[in-house]
């Protein structure tokens, strides 16, 4: 095999070496193009209606609350329940979510109350349906396979962040809000579809038995493994503080450089190039660590930064190929070290508290950014989360040179010193 032959193979060898995982990999390809699409859409409906930035922290406030409330809940049935048929029910829910949306919009009946409520049923669904997703790829692909199915997701969620944003942004300039909505729900086609092809046998089922107190027994278990209570800890400071970019950005686009949703779709569309490019070069690193977690931190926090003092819509442009870069490096380490480090029957409850704090801290980080942005203008947003994901980065390498040090200093007592001699 060829160097690049070989470079191609480790990159995408999760691939190859599980059907279950290629037809969700396709689906995953089709739907979220149309999730990307509906943010876009809806954060600008949002924003025609009221004009506010606290308006669209509430809304994204609304759509990952009840994460916050349920998601542990949502984690515990991932754990006792089969994933496949539990994910073919949340996709035919948003389905239908995304397909109310559109009736509401394209009637001209739409009114704010009406989006706040759809957004939180969909948070409602996306608190079972987000630990579900992510502790079944441990199902569809073998263990050592895992970092690279994760590795290749990223790449999905990411790389179609240049689709999404870019075909809303034509579709709201020449033919309306509405469309975008109805393209989503149709997308959701694609991914029951790949569920319903995959071959159950195949997957590599964990599944915890049905005690009483298991939500209980997940808090317990990831703040006991200190592996897993680092990361968690560092991941809910960057996602509440420094993750903002769906309040943020359309204050960005809009106020900053007095554009429109064109203005949008192409941020976030070139940040979605980097993002791709980000994920496809994780997918051939090897196993991840917390060291590399905390160094993507940093380098978040300081192409954050970057971004918001960039001084023109060129400039700014540029900078979000960085931004998407960096940001996925962080997510793919921080879901890979997460699932690396779990038990197989506990993943759902931990993927549940990654949800927990990776969106279900948007209720409380969404409308402080909303209000930052809105009075104090995007770039003071922008930068003061850039600051907060470059001083945490920094501690958790501070931290981990301690931890390492302490363990040093245990190894070397466990060493029995050398007899005194004897004459």
């Amino acid at each position: 095999m060829t160097p690049v032959g070989l470079k191609v193979h480790r990159t995408f060898h999760a691939l190859g070496h599980s059907r279950n995982f290629r037809w969700f990999f396709a689906g995953q390809v089709v739907s979220v193009s149309g999730t990307w699409m509906q943010q876009v859409a809806a954060a600008w409906l949002v924003l025609s209606l009221t004009g506010s930035g606290v308006a669209l922290g509430i809304d994204t406030a609304l759509a990952f609350g009840p994460i916050l409330l349920l998601g542990a809940i949502g984690g515990s049935i991932a754990d006792k329940h089969d994933k496949r048929k539990i994910l073919i029910g949340t996709q035919i829910a948003f389905g239908l979510l995304a397909l109310a949306l559109w009736a509401i919009v394209a009637s001209g009946a739409v009114q704010l109350w009406m989006v706040y409520l759809l957004s939180f049923l969909q948070g409602i669904v996306t608190s079972i349906d987000n630990p579900t997703r992510q502790s079944f790829f441990s199902e569809m692909v073998r263990e050592e396979d895992l970092p690279n199915a994760v590795s290749l997701n990223g790449a999905v969620m990411t790389g179609t962040r240049i689709i999404g944003p870019a075909m809303a942004g034509v579709l709201i300039a020449g033919v309306g809000l509405a469309w975008c909505f109805l393209i989503n729900a149709v997308s959701y086609l694609a991914v029951i579809g790949a569920l319903l092809a995959m071959r159950e046998h195949e997957l590599r089922r964990n599944r915890a038995g049905r005690e009483r107190g298991a939500i209980r027994e997940g808090f317990r278990y990831v703040w006991n493994t200190s592996a897993l209570r680092r990361p968690l800890l560092l991941m809910s400071v960057l996602y509440l503080f420094a993750f903002n970019y769906a309040v943020l950005m359309p204050l960005y686009a809009e106020r900053t450089f007095h554009g429109d949703a064109g203005t949008l779709g192409l941020l976030l569309s070139v940040a979605g190039v980097g993002s791709l490019v980000g994920a496809l070069v994780m997918a051939s690193r090897g196993r991840p660590s917390e060291r590399r977690l905390a160094l993507a931190a940093i380098g978040v926090g300081v192409v954050t930064i970057g971004v918001a003092f960039a001084p023109t819509l060129d400039v700014a442009t540029l900078a979000m190929l960085p931004l998407g870069a960096a940001s996925i490096v962080f997510f793919v380490t921080a879901n890979s070290t997460l699932q690396l480090t779990a038990r197989p029957e506990m993943r759902g409850r931990v993927m549940a508290l990654y949800g927990m704090v990776f969106l279900g801290t948007t209720p409380f980080g969404g409308p402080i950014a909303g209000w930052v942005g809105e009075h104090l203008g995007a770039r003071v947003g922008l930068a003061a989360g850039g600051a907060i994901a470059l001083a945490t980065g920094a501690f958790g390498l501070w931290l981990l040179s301690r931890v390492r040090r302490d363990a040093e200093l245990v190894e070397l007592a466990r060493i029995p010193e050398d007899p005194a001699p004897t004459e």
